[in-house]
């Protein structure tokens, strides 16, 4: 009896992450205002301690020690009170000189003790103002460079409307400004060109197709009509259809591009069910079972849209599967705030170094072209647009035995 071979073990996954770690305290990250406040302040404290040094050495230079401003030549029974020396009560002229000497050291060491500790608090408190004014200036130089880089995010979520249209004066930030400006107008109209060049390329080319379909049904339709040419219309049909996908797919890709900016609340989980149902007869003439549970997911979005997610994410799980004993597993749920859509499937083993060409039009798993009749190459670009298009992401991974899981996140 023959012994089933084991599956294909899958390929090692990358050990590291393309976004990069976050920094355990995002909050005391060196930006731009943290370094300059830094400079400033090293700057006043640099300059303080400086001062500070010469005025010490200026002031003792003037309390010399040898400078004593009385000296006792003769006497007797001289008497001297002092209340922060020890000076003998009795004595000869020498012992009261000597100790009016100690005295006045003692003084001026005293002095530049006290002289000292002043001045460090009065610098560290100099200090303190000096870093929270320079904080406080530097946010208001560098408050143009915040409003670039807000407009900036604005353009990330692919808003190319937004401008900057700094105001003040003359000078290098609005120079940036204005030249941010201006590449934002060139990208609008790049991009507002090559949209509507795809969508009205997929329209136009939308009636010949309807036309030849029309014409090639209706003559296959002919029950007089040669074998030969019933079977030539079939591949034309076929052909027919693949290429009304592929407008269809390059006419909502491009239409998945920009932002949803109308959003209703709709249920992932309502939204994967509806792609299964369109997907089970699929997956039931390739032997393919669909599972899963799929739980309550509410995100703010193009229903629409989202379901083609679904949909294309399920289709490829069924196409590209086992021939036998396969299974594709949709689940939804609601993870760290966000809705999360999870599809995985049995199927061929993906090296981790493909994946990110599985996202490129036109790609599949070792070919470029649309060499087969798995469809035209076109879900997951969709599928990685409408995603970006709701703030979200999707992300792919070899999944051990074969097959592959993508992770859909969206925010809630």
């Amino acid at each position: 009896m023959a012994t089933t071979p084991a599956p294909p073990a899958a390929p090692p996954k990358p050990t590291w992450d393309p976004r990069g770690a976050e920094p355990p305290f995002p909050w005391v990250r060196p930006t731009i205002r943290i370094r300059l406040t830094l400079l400033y302040g090293g700057m006043f404290m640099i300059a303080g301690i400086l001062l500070l040094s010469i005025i010490y050495l200026l002031a003792a230079a003037a309390l010399h020690s040898g400078n004593t401003p009385f000296k006792i030549l003769s006497g007797q029974n001289v008497t001297v009170a002092s209340g922060s020396c020890q000076i003998p009560a009795t004595g000869n002229a020498q012992e009261f000189n000597d100790a009016i000497s100690r005295c006045m050291a003692q003084q001026r060491q005293h002095a530049l003790d006290s002289l000292l500790t002043r001045s460090l608090m009065a610098l560290v408190g100099l200090s303190v103002i000096a870093f929270a004014f320079g904080y406080a200036m530097a946010g208001r130089v560098l408050s143009p460079l915040g409003r670039i880089t807000r407009t900036a995010r604005r353009v990330a979520g692919t808003d190319l409307t937004r401008r900057i249209e700094l105001d003040g004066p003359d000078d290098e930030l609005k120079e940036l400004a204005d030249t941010f400006d201006d590449m934002l107008d060139r990208l609008e109209r790049a991009f507002t060109a090559q949209q509507r060049f795809v969508a009205n390329a997929s329209h136009e080319l939308r009636t010949p197709l309807a036309i030849n379909r029309t014409l090639l049904e209706v003559h296959l339709s002919d029950p007089g009509a040669p074998v030969e040419l019933h079977q030539l219309g079939k591949t034309l049909l076929a052909t027919n259809e693949r290429s009304e996908q592929l407008v269809e797919g390059l006419l909502l890709l491009a239409r998945s591009e920009n932002e949803i900016v109308d959003r209703k609340p709709v249920d992932l989980a309502e939204v994967a069910s509806r792609a299964i149902d369109q997907a089970r007869g699929e997956a039931q003439a390739k032997g393919v079972e669909i599972r899963g549970e799929r739980a309550y997911a509410v995100v703010q979005g193009n229903g629409v849209l989202l379901e083609r997610i679904a949909l294309n994410l399920v289709q490829n799980a069924v196409r590209y599967n086992v021939p036998q004993g396969g299974w594709v597993s949709v689940t939804t749920e609601l993870q760290d705030g966000q809705a999360v859509l999870v599809v995985s499937n049995t199927g061929p083993v993906v090296p981790a170094y493909e994946i990110d060409n599985l996202f490129e039009p036109f790609r599949r798993l070792r070919t470029e072209r649309t060499g087969s009749d798995k469809g035209v190459g076109l879900g997951l670009s969709i599928a990685r647009s409408v995603a970006r298009a709701h703030g979200g992401r999707i992300i792919a991974e070899p999944r051990e035995g074969g097959g592959l899981v993508m992770r859909v996140t969206l925010p809630v």
